[in-house]
């Protein structure tokens, strides 16, 4: 497929040191949404984020595949956070990921300026998922990010996903198609703007 350079690019950042994991698949499930919706996409799951140093803000420190993160988001119209809930937070995988975007403080776009962020959160039970999607939503306020309107908190069971990988519960297709959605449909504007 031939993609048109005037289609917003939104990047998927998230997964877990698990392969196959539910919050990956919730994400890539989130960005075929955002292709359906007329997007160029690009996954920075959990292989690739368990491939990351802990950030250490030593200038020169950084490594290729934490130029290759910072450099995703910088290209990017829109990005879209799928992390686990755990204990009531975000994984130590992502909050990394998150704090290796602070390589873009001095960009003219720092962290998330001017993009929307969509959040997907899974877990194992409510509670959790619901105070993960606040403290995620809060990191990127500090980052100058657009949280969504609407975030996914989504509590995951054996039953979450079809044996082809798909969402079972249309509620869950809602929620992810929902946040993939707004993260487009902002990302487009400004693309168009």
């Amino acid at each position: 497929m031939t993609l048109k350079a005037d289609k917003p690019l939104i990047v998927g950042i998230g997964g877990t040191l698990r392969e196959g994991s539910s919050t990956e698949r919730t994400l890539m499930a989130a960005l075929a949404a955002a292709e359906a919706a007329g997007a160029r996409t690009r996954l920075l799951g959990g292989a690739f984020l368990s491939g990351l140093p802990i950030y250490n803000p030593k200038p020169g420190s950084a490594t290729e595949a934490q130029l290759a993160l910072a450099e995703a988001v910088r290209d990017a119209d829109g990005v879209i956070v799928a992390t686990p809930g755990y204990h009531g937070s975000l994984s130590g995988l992502m909050k990394n990921a998150l704090d290796t975007l602070e390589l873009l403080r001095e960009d003219v776009r720092p962290y998330f300026t001017d993009r929307a962020v969509g959040v997907i959160v899974t877990a194992d039970g409510w509670q959790a998922a619901g105070t993960t999607l606040i403290a995620v939503r809060s990191i990127i306020h500090a980052m100058r990010g657009w949280p969504t309107p609407f975030g996914a908190a989504m509590s995951i069971t054996a039953n979450t996903f079809n044996p082809d990988g798909s969402l079972k519960d249309p509620k869950d297709v809602w929620q992810v198609e929902t946040v993939a959605k707004q993260v487009v449909d902002f990302a487009s504007r400004r693309v168009s703007a």
